[in-house]
């Protein structure tokens, strides 16, 4: 994948907007939309275990506030602990949404800290790309395991930048930017994001996109917060393209020149 292109393409459509975001945790449904129309996303993903879509007639459906003809909607397995009830989960969400395949997979180890159980991860993508989904995956920032996810088919690889929910933002770089040089797919920050800031080192260290929920949803202002990481990410990916300055470490070098100052 050519990381110079503009626009970010996933499953083969290309979208304007780099930032992904969730709907749970929102006031009401109101506030829903204003953060995500502030946000300028056009994917938003949806947990199927926690927010009506549909399986629940009678109750408020989300796909009201947010039709599909609007946005890309990505359903996804918040909330589970096993590759069969993530797979379960995702089928029922193609049927809610009528046959669409792009999905998030998310397969947890840990009730506490939501760390994502690998194997079972690994165990479910196969499963779900051998079944016609196009997978979007939440991921440790291990390089090797994100290799192994685009090997079996994911269409996007989604490490967390530190735990889900902490804003803690990014605490190891390094693999990021490890699974970045060496993965073709888009590779996504998942997780961990608490300010505009740690979205902007998100996308200058050259990822594809960030998605993120809580950090907008309980920021004291959600639709202000919204459009501060609209703006975050828009600035990291042209800091990135345009390419930073070389560090050093050692030395200044003076912005003015150096010649032909006066009474030299």
């Amino acid at each position: 994948m050519d990381r110079e292109m503009h626009s970010l393409t996933i499953a083969g459509r290309a979208y304007r907007s780099r930032l992904l975001v969730g709907t749970g945790k929102y006031r009401d449904f109101g506030q829903t939309r204003a953060a995500i129309d502030a946000s300028g996303a056009e994917i938003v993903t949806v947990a199927i275990r926690r927010v009506n879509i549909g399986q629940n007639p009678g109750e408020p459906n989300l796909l009201d506030t947010l039709p599909p003809s609007q946005f890309t909607i990505l359903p996804n397995t918040a909330g589970c602990f096993t590759a069969e009830d993530a797979v379960r989960t995702l089928r029922l969400g193609r049927e809610l949404l009528d046959g669409h395949a792009l999905c998030k997979l998310e397969v947890l180890g840990d009730a506490k800290n939501l760390f994502p159980n690998m194997p079972e991860t690994l165990k479910a993508a196969e499963t779900l790309v051998k079944d016609g989904f196009q997978v979007m995956v939440y991921c440790s920032d291990d390089p090797i395991q994100a290799r192994i996810l685009q090997d079996i088919g994911c269409a996007a690889v989604m490490p967390l930048a530190s735990l889900i929910g902490s804003g803690m933002g990014i605490v190891n770089p390094w693999n990021l930017r490890l699974i970045i040089d060496a993965l073709t797919v888009p590779v996504l920050v998942d997780a961990g994001v608490g300010t505009a800031s740690d979205a902007a080192v998100a996308m200058e260290l050259g990822c594809d996109g960030v998605l993120m929920n809580t950090a907008i949803a309980h920021a004291r202002d959600p639709v202000r917060m919204a459009g501060a990481m609209k703006k975050a990410v828009e600035a990291g990916r042209e800091a990135f393209l345009a390419g930073r300055m070389a560090r050093k470490y050692h030395s200044a070098d003076p912005s003015s020149p150096s010649t032909g100052l006066i009474g030299s």
